[in-house]
């Protein structure tokens, strides 16, 4: 069963976030400890803890995750540049909180992407 996250609260603004954008499906905000000068949150309304967890009834949620991605890299001034889009799942794959989201990463050259 799913749990309810931080996340749940700041879809439905009950607690502050630099909420950059939302509409039926989707919300997204910076993140409170940004790793690069860009760095953006965007999360489905819908609870969804892992990757593991997604359905055929999810696509569109999906999809809309990277469309979204795009706009906001555009207001941003990122997406000519180039930007990071990361989706980590369970502890292994770095996942802190159990609510799937995307992190769009910019504004600044990120370098390769390496394994320990």
């Amino acid at each position: 069963m799913a749990t309810e996250t931080i996340f749940s609260k700041i879809i439905r603004k009950e607690i502050p976030a630099n909420i950059v954008y939302q509409d039926e499906l989707v919300t997204a905000f910076r993140d409170i400890a940004p790793q690069a000068p860009t760095h953006i949150l965007i999360i489905p309304n819908k609870l969804i803890p892992t990757v593991n967890d997604v359905t055929t009834e999810d696509e569109a949620t999906l999809g809309r995750l990277f469309t979204v991605a795009a706009k906001i890299a555009q207001q941003e001034g990122i997406a000519e540049d180039g930007y990071r889009l990361i989706m980590n799942c369970n502890k292994h794959g770095g996942q802190e909180v159990f609510h799937i989201h995307m992190h769009l990463l910019g504004g600044e050259h990120l370098g390769p992407m390496r394994a320990k």
